[in-house]
This record gives structure tokens, sequence and C-alpha cells, in this order.
């Protein structure tokens, strides 16, 4: 006779029940539309190294807030409980970006990153 305890899980499923445990202790679809938004912001801003050394600290400005925003969106993965610190973070650096990286991203990462930013904010 066979109990609860007896039954075999495969290691797929164990891997995906604890993936699915590590998503849910902490913000991760905030995180990733973090990520998104800021890898989105910084892949608008590329332009050749002497571009950015002649433009000056505005173009050094506008790899550093994507950057900002990127680490971000990985700490709110790795550290959830400074969620409230680094969404408002995320918000500030997406609104930046506005002025610093093209329209934040053409708009599109400056959506992202505040939508990400204020679930993370929201997150409980």
């Amino acid at each position: 006779m066979s109990g609860p305890g007896d039954t075999r899980v495969s290691p797929g499923a164990r891997a995906w029940r604890a993936w699915r445990e590590w998503r849910r202790t902490r913000p991760f679809w905030a995180g990733l539309l973090v990520l998104l938004g800021g890898l989105e912001i910084l892949l608008t801003v590329w332009a050749p190294l002497g571009v950015v050394l002649h433009v000056g600290m505005q173009g050094f400005i506008g790899y550093l807030i994507p950057v900002v925003i990127l680490l971000c969106g990985l700490l709110l993965w790795f550290n959830p409980a400074q969620h409230l610190f680094y969404s408002l973070i995320c918000v500030v650096c997406a609104l930046a970006s506005w002025i610093t990286s093209n329209m934040g991203g053409f708009i599109i990462g400056l959506l992202l990153t505040l939508i990400g930013g204020a679930l993370a904010f929201a997150w409980s």
C-alpha cells in the first residue's frame, strides 16, 4: 500500500515547483517589466564612443540611467525585501530617461519601466 509520501516526483516537476515558488516570493513580473524597459532604453541610446565623448555628460547620463534601471530590475528579483526603494529608483530613472535617452527609449521603455516600478511598489 502506498501513501502520499511514497509518490515519486520527476526532476522536471521538482524544478518547475521550485521555479514557481521562487517566482511567487518576489515581484517577478515587476522586475521583468523593469528589465525589458531598461534594455529597450539602453538599446535606443547606442551611439559611437566618439559621439558620446563629444556630447559630454549628457551622453554619459544617457548610458548611466538605463544601466541603473537594469540593476534595479535585477535587484527586485534577488533582493525583494527592498522593493519599495528599488521601485522608487526605477520610477525616477524612467522619468529622467525622457530627457537623457531618446524620450525614454521612444516612450516604450519609459512606459515599461514605469509600469514595472508601480507593480514593484504595490507588491506585498
